[in-house]
C-alpha cells in the first residue's frame, strides 16, 4: 500500500498505563465494596471512563445517578493523574524510538488515536509529545471506540485520507475501529485475539517497518 501515515493508540502500545488504571479503579471499588481485579481489568481495554465505572456499578449490582457517576470519575481521574505523574521516558516500550525515527526518515507521518483524555499528558511525561505530527484523543471525539471516530479524525489532523493510513492498536475494539475507519490495522498482542489485525506483532520492537508499510 502507500502509506502516508501510521496511527498509533497510547495505552498497550507505547506505553503501559493499564496498570496505573487498573490500581485506580480498584480503590475506587474497594471503596465501593465490589470486588475488581486485574483480569477484571483487561475487560476494560479501550473501553472509556463511564463505559469502565458503569461496568464496575454493574459488577456490583449498582446504579447511580449522572451527577454521582461524574464524582466518581473526577475521583478516579485524580488518583491516576498522580500515579502517572511519576512516568518517564524509561516507561516508553522499548522499540518505539527506533520505529518513530524510521518512520521520520522514510518520510511517514505519526499520529496518536487514544481513548484516554490523558493521552496529551502522559505522551509529554514519556518525552515523545513533539514527535507525533497529530494527537486525537477523548477529549476530542464524542464516540468511543469501536467507533471509527479518533481515527478518522487523526487522519484528518494529518492531513492524509484513512486509505494512506495504517492504525496499531492492541485492543479488539481499537482494530475493529481502524477497519471500520477505512485503514489498515496492525495489532500488538494475541493474534488470536486480535483476528482483524492484517498483521500481528508481539510487541512495538518485534515490527519490521518494511513489512508493516508493504500490508
Amino acid at each position: 500500500m502507500n502509506c502516508h501515515a501510521v496511527i498509533f493508540d497510547l495505552d498497550g502500545v507505547l506505553t503501559d498505563t493499564a496498570i496505573y488504571h487498573f490500581h485506580a479503579w480498584k480503590a475506587l471499588a474497594d471503596k465501593l465494596g465490589i470486588a475488581f481485579t486485574e483480569h477484571d481489568n483487561e475487560q476494560l481495554k479501550g473501553v472509556d471512563r463511564l463505559g469502565s465505572l458503569r461496568w464496575i456499578l454493574q459488577q456490583g449490582g449498582l446504579t447511580l445517578s449522572e451527577a454521582e457517576e461524574a464524582r466518581l470519575m473526577q475521583q478516579k481521574n485524580a488518583h491516576y493523574l498522580a500515579l502517572i505523574d511519576h512516568m518517564t521516558a524509561a516507561d516508553l516500550y522499548p522499540g518505539v524510538q527506533p520505529l518513530f525515527a524510521a518512520l521520520r526518515q522514510s518520510g511517514i507521518k505519526i499520529g496518536l488515536a487514544s481513548a484516554s483524555k490523558n493521552a496529551a499528558f502522559v505522551v509529554q511525561r514519556l518525552g515523545i509529545a513533539a514527535q507525533f505530527d497529530y494527537i486525537a484523543d477523548a477529549n476530542q471525539v464524542v464516540n468511543s471506540k469501536p467507533d471509527p471516530e479518533v481515527f478518522l479524525l487523526a487522519a484528518k489532523g494529518l492531513g492524509v485520507t484513512p486509505e494512506g493510513c495504517i492504525g496499531v492498536e492492541d485492543a479488539l475494539a481499537g482494530i475493529e475501529a481502524i477497519n471500520r475507519a477505512g485503514m489498515k490495522a496492525i495489532g500488538i498482542g494475541d493474534a488470536k485475539v486480535l483476528s482483524g489485525a492484517i498483521r500481528v506483532y508481539p510487541n512495538v520492537k518485534a515490527i519490521k517497518l518494511e513489512e508493516m508499510l508493504g500490508v
